[in-house]
């Protein structure tokens, strides 16, 4: 074989070589993301207003969002924690039930995640308590908007004597 064929025969077999190779095609894993969320909950800022002595009362809420998204960035599964600390409020205070609500501020809106609170899940001592909550189911398309535009909803814990609500913050992303 001349020494120009060599060169010809080598060009194609390194070629058809690189050709051949198989890529991986295993798709990537996701990863879990994660968005925290905070809010002062306040009396003040229930729709309809709060009423009674349990409106001395005040509280902090931190919701951490932990989320997968699909290569276009949509949220596909989604759960949150709930990190909860009231003060303030008088010691036979009830708190029945603590959400999310889609509105902004100012309005009443519905619930679209539920904390699963029950009544008698918090103990006051001397007017503070507090709770956490994990692992709580969010909706995909919930937990979509809330990264998108966290002001449109809100968190607020409801008590025996304000069952509408004793105290609410919009939600505010912080991570």
């Amino acid at each position: 074989m001349s020494f120009r064929a060599s060169i010809v025969f080598a060009a194609l077999a390194f070629a058809g070589s690189t050709a051949c190779k198989s890529t991986n095609t295993t798709p990537m894993q996701p990863t879990s993301l994660t968005a925290t969320f905070t809010e002062a909950l306040s009396p003040a800022n229930e729709a309809p207003s709060a009423t009674g002595p349990e409106t001395s009362g005040s509280g902090t809420a931190t919701i951490t969002l932990i989320y997968l998204q699909d290569t276009s960035g949509n949220v596909t599964t989604a759960t949150a924690s709930f990190q909860v600390s009231l003060t303030g409020f008088p010691s036979t205070t009830s708190f029945t039930m603590a959400h999310i609500h889609q509105a902004p501020a100012g309005v009443s809106g519905s619930i679209v995640v539920n904390t699963g609170l029950a009544s008698g899940t918090v103990t006051l001592t001397n007017g503070v308590g507090s709770f956490s909550i994990s692992a709580v189911n969010v909706p995909a398309a919930i937990a979509q908007q809330l990264l998108t535009n966290p002001s449109a909803f809100y968190f607020n814990v409801h008590t025996v004597a304000n069952p509408s609500g004793v105290a609410r913050g919009q939600l505010v992303r912080t991570q």
